[in-house]
């Protein structure tokens, strides 16, 4: 099942007791926060998305925590779990990319059938009801302030659209946008990200091309909204991606200043200009990693237009310690992306990003281990993969671990390493937000191998048996359970 726009999802949601509504007045500043941050965390069945429809000051609803399970998550991009995301990846790799291991790599950009999933270009959509373009203004947004310490008010879940200078090549990309004042935003793009690379073009053009257009699109289809988050290889269009997840293409308008494309179905479309020469200091900003983002200089995004429905849907999340929304859109991005690892690194068997890692921290890997060394094979080759990159943390164990069992991983992980022989340390790119790198973006890695040790590893001992009770024995208690009153 796929959605048109946002409201349809959130029918959806009210439909199946996964969305309440909370009329009673609540403040944007601090309030719809403290709301979420409890339900986020609650029980399953009390883990719910939130319409607030009296935000005080502002006649627009606002939605937040629409992703924040995994049922919510999985119905969003059209499936009953997030596992058959990677089948479907599986799969669309078998049927598309033939041949060696080298010219299936080179072919990943190819995937996508781009009659069913490209773009559909249409000269009006509902993000257009209404057009500000003579004084347009941000007050109307109830964005945020999502911490005590935070630097303002934040837009947190947008779809900021860019292309690049040289090749216009589309980006959308998911970054925070510190509101400054009614006609200027902090754009909070992270040096690894496909929008700062876009930047980076501009800064060199800067000579002959004073503005870099800039759209930000809230709401939308839900599909649009989670592959602005994603972080897709290079040459993969966020767009084509979306109507792949989808089923058929994402509709498109062109904005009314300036040349890029948006999402027809979106609540409220910002366009807008970056000057690539101008920073502002942006921040802090109480991040997903539980601690506030330091205050640095980034680039500011200028206002030239707002479009709107008539009657629009504010869209936002809230990020702190975890569990928040966003670990289960980092979720749907690992199950979406252990078929493409498993291509590049056929040993793998699993793979968890677990919410107390916070995406770069702990990355869990289940390998068929076969020769000496293979652990640090794959910790260096997922080293080497995208933004896999900034992962702080690997550890690596044996095919028949569950990875999602975070007890029996810290078993095996505690009790199946020797630190002289079994941990490897190296340095790297770090994370934007990591906090306790050596230095900002630059830090060490840790990798743990965690597996079995054989004569393989030359290990001066015998490893030991693992207990494991007989088959037989098993079975007969099983069977006389009742029996036991127990």
């Amino acid at each position: 099942m796929s959605f048109t726009d946002l409201r349809e999802f959130v029918d959806h949601l009210e439909k199946h007791g996964r969305l309440k509504r909370v009329t009673a007045s609540v403040s944007r500043d601090l309030e719809i926060a403290e709301i979420t941050d409890r339900v986020s965390k609650s029980p399953p069945d009390r883990n719910v998305a939130l319409l607030f429809e009296r935000v005080e000051g502002f006649d627009m609803p606002v939605l937040v925590n629409a992703f924040g399970a995994q049922d919510r998550m999985a119905a969003a991009l059209g499936v009953s779990h997030l596992d058959e995301l990677g089948e479907r990846v599986a799969k669309l790799l078998d049927l598309k990319l033939p041949g060696t291991f080298a010219e299936r790599l080179g072919k990943l950009h190819t995937l996508f059938d781009l009659v069913k999933a490209g773009p559909k270009r249409v000269t009006a959509g509902p993000c257009q009801e209404l057009v500000e373009t003579a004084r347009p203004s941000l007050a109307g947004l109830p964005a945020l302030q999502c911490w005590p310490a935070d630097g303002g008010r934040y837009i947190t879940l947008p779809a900021v659209f860019t292309r690049d200078p040289r090749s216009g090549q589309r980006n959308v990309g998911m970054y925070r946008l510190q509101v400054f004042d009614d006609r200027t935003l902090g754009m909070h793009w992270q040096t690894h990200k496909g929008g700062a690379e876009h930047h980076r073009v501009a800064e060199e053009q800067a000579a002959t091309r004073d503005r870099m257009p800039v759209a930000i699109a809230l709401g939308g289809d839900p599909a649009v909204i989670y592959a602005a988050s994603a972080p897709l290889p290079p040459g993969v269009d966020e767009v084509v991606f979306a109507g792949w997840l989808r089923g058929h293409g994402v509709e498109l308008v062109r904005c009314v200043t300036n040349d890029l494309e948006v999402p027809a179905h979106a609540e409220i479309v910002l366009e807008g200009y970056v000057d690539p020469r101008e920073r502002r200091r942006e921040g802090p900003f109480g991040d997903h990693t539980g601690y506030y983002s330091l205050a640095r200089d980034y680039p500011v995004f200028h206002l030239t237009a707002v479009t709107r429905r008539a009657r629009p849907i504010y869209p936002t999340t809230i990020v702190g310690r975890p569990p928040q929304e966003d670990y289960w859109l980092g979720k749907a991005t690992e199950r979406l992306f252990l078929p493409i690892i498993r291509l590049m690194l056929p040993e793998v068997v699993d793979m968890n990003m677990p919410a107390e890692g916070v995406f770069h921290n702990l990355v869990i890997v289940s390998i068929k281990k076969r020769y000496p060394g293979q652990a640090r094979k794959v910790m260096s080759g997922l080293w080497g993969m995208g933004l896999m990159m900034l992962a702080k943390t690997i550890v690596v164990v044996s095919e028949h671990v569950n990875v999602h069992d975070l007890s029996e991983v810290a078993w095996r992980a505690t009790g199946n390493i020797d630190p002289r022989r079994d941990l490897m340390i190296v340095e790297g790119p770090m994370d934007d937000l990591d906090h306790a790198a050596l230095r900002h973006r630059y830090g060490g890695k840790l990798g743990v191998d965690a597996t079995e040790k054989s004569a393989l590893d030359d290990v001066a001992q015998p490893w030991p048996d693992e207990i494991v009770m007989t088959d037989e024995m098993r079975e007969r208690v099983t069977r006389r359970w009742k029996e036991y009153g127990l």
